[in-house]
């Protein structure tokens, strides 16, 4: 199929409402616009050199924990949870009870990241992949009764009621076949679809379909790094597209409905290959920033450390690029030193702009690797 002639599907009438049925995108598409070949290549070069910066940085795997903590932190954004970068490295009994169920959301989000790229080793990017990555998304929440990890057997809808929907999916009879069909067009490798424009498409059909109850946006996002993942185009898990999504909301949303609504799936490409080329040569600005403020620490702070605490202030600024949030305790427990000890270590920390404050605590004061932290935190996003 030509994407110039793709037909996205039409609306059915069910007993009081219609509901949308797309088209099935299991077969041959035919990618020869010049503006999509442009971008496409230019996407896949910036993932490249991510690909290939991101198996040279050293202790690589630090790093990736904070990438999935801010993917997790924008992606529930979109769908209006509050909680800020810092507040998702939190423990919960740290995080104020007002907010624990915004924070809950997030933590299941980097559980569910987690778990599912670890799934890769022995699972393809599937349904059933996708099943045990909502039910982990939906643990402890809103929306952990309606159906977790199961695809819907009623149904749903986007908008304020079913009367007043902004967008009704398709009825809760197809989901089963259209997610057969997602999951084949995956993995079908008879027909010649780039893979960033193959993983554009499948987000806007399980967009589209919306297969649960709830969570949808989220998974649907988590797709996109999971397929990445699953097909190799890149080693680290370290790009992820919600931060774009979460700047450019609205043209998210009405990129989306403008191919179910005027059949629009090249314009979604074009706004989807802008991301992936953007967020990648964000990624790859974070890592030399880190390497960047890395060299600056161990050459101007780490020096000022006598030879006999040396030791104990390397294992420190090694944990804080894994951990950047801790409390004296932990570090207590992390050097086997006692509390005052510890405690004078991070007040030197402190004074050399290492670590700042967090909880304005006169007990079980919390503090943050600044620096550290908003490189990851202000590159692109909202706070």
């Amino acid at each position: 199929m030509n994407m110039k002639s793709y037909r996205s599907g039409g609306y059915k009438q069910q007993y009081e409402y219609k509901s949308f049925s797309p088209e099935l995108v299991n077969h041959a598409w035919e990618i020869s616009d010049g503006e999509v070949m442009q971008l496409l290549s230019d996407a896949d070069r910036a993932l490249g050199e991510l690909n290939a910066f991101s198996q040279l940085v050293p202790d690589v795997d630090f790093f990736i924990r904070m990438h999935i903590a801010k993917e997790a932190t924008q992606s529930t954004r979109i769908e209006g949870a509050r909680t800020n970068m810092q507040e998702a490295l939190l423990e919960e009994k740290d995080v104020e009870p007002e907010k624990r169920d915004d924070w809950q959301e997030v933590q299941n989000y980097i559980q569910a990241i987690n778990n599912a790229i670890q799934q890769l080793h022995s699972l393809p990017l599937s349904n059933r992949l996708l099943k045990d990555s909502h039910r982990i998304l939906m643990q402890g929440v809103c929306g952990e009764q309606k159906q977790a990890g199961e695809f819907r057997n009623s149904q749903n809808w986007i908008g304020v009621s079913l009367k007043n929907a902004v967008f009704v999916p398709p009825h809760q009879d197809e989901v089963a076949d259209l997610m057969s069909d997602l999951e084949k067009f995956l993995h079908n490798d008879q027909i010649y679809v780039p893979h960033l424009i193959k993983i554009a498409i499948a987000h806007y059909q399980f967009e589209t379909i919306h297969p649960f109850l709830d969570g949808n946006g989220r998974l649907g996002r988590l797709m996109i790094a999971l397929y990445l993942a699953n097909f190799g185009l890149l080693h680290q898990p370290a790009l992820y597209l919600s931060d774009y999504f979460e700047r450019n909301k609205t043209e998210y949303v009405d990129r989306l409905m403008a191919v179910r609504e005027a059949n629009k799936m090249k314009e979604w490409i074009v706004f989807f290959l802008h991301g992936v080329h953007e967020t990648a040569s964000n990624s790859i600005q974070v890592f030399k920033d880190i390497l960047t403020l890395k060299e600056k620490l161990e050459r101007e702070v780490l020096p000022h450390f006598t030879a006999r605490r040396q030791e104990n202030a390397q294992k420190l600024m090694l944990y804080l690029y894994q951990s950047p949030i801790v409390n004296i305790k932990t570090v207590s427990g992390l050097l086997d030193i006692n509390v005052n000890t510890a405690s004078d270590l991070v007040s030197d920390f402190v004074k050399h702009g290492v670590l700042a404050e967090l909880s304005g605590k006169r007990r079980n004061r919390i503090f943050w690797f600044v620096d550290y932290i908003r490189i990851f935190r202000d590159k692109g996003a909202i706070e």
